[in-house]
């Protein structure tokens, strides 16, 4: 298990950015990106446009892989 957050390119809106996430945070963002049939940079433009600005994207996406997940073990 890789601790180390890694730095990833995005595309967001035409612009590319880059986020620090770990592997695990990573591969569960695809996943879910996979489980919706929408790219991984339109799920990642989704939440940039929904997230409080004070909250870095990692962050965000972080935040929104543990309620993905914790909403489906509440069903």
């Amino acid at each position: 298990m890789n601790t180390r957050p890694v730095k990833r390119s995005l595309t967001l809106r035409g612009h590319r950015t880059s986020v620090s996430l770990e592997d695990e945070f990573w591969q569960a963002f695809r996943k879910i990106a996979r489980e919706k049939e929408k790219a991984v940079n339109a799920l990642a433009a989704e939440i940039d446009a929904e997230r409080d600005m004070e909250t870095g994207l990692a962050t965000a996406i972080r935040l929104f892989v543990l309620g993905h997940y914790m909403a489906k073990a509440d069903t």
